[in-house]
């Protein structure tokens, strides 16, 4: 049995949204595991002498900086990757709800087909 025009197009957009979906999840779990990453070395960094040599990466090279400017740049970059997460998690939620739109959607479709 063929389905209507409208009944394809609403799976054929159904499938594009499900895939921003997963795509948004994706980036969810990396933002997440670079605050987490960011968190633990500064969490590390907090263990240290303040008069010790801190070196962070930059591309392939270790370069020497001070306790202070380590911890002031990944509090900043926690700060910016938790305000990331916010968005992405924002994103997600409108998502998530275009898909229950249209999986209703699709089901009252598929149903008047059947009949």
């Amino acid at each position: 049995m063929d389905m209507p025009q409208n009944v394809q197009e609403q799976l054929k957009q159904f499938q594009q949204v499900q895939q921003q979906a997963q795509s948004i999840a994706m980036q969810k779990q990396t933002v997440t595991l670079q605050i987490n990453e960011a968190k633990k070395a500064l969490d590390e960094l907090s263990k240290t002498a303040d008069d010790q040599d801190v070196y962070k990466t930059a591309g392939a090279l270790l370069i020497k900086t001070n306790k202070a400017d380590s911890e002031a740049e990944l509090k900043d970059s926690i700060e910016m990757l938790e305000i990331r997460q916010k968005t992405i998690e924002k994103q997600e939620k409108r998502i998530n709800n275009r898909l229950e739109e249209l999986q209703a959607s699709l089901q009252a479709a598929m149903s008047q087909v059947q009949q």
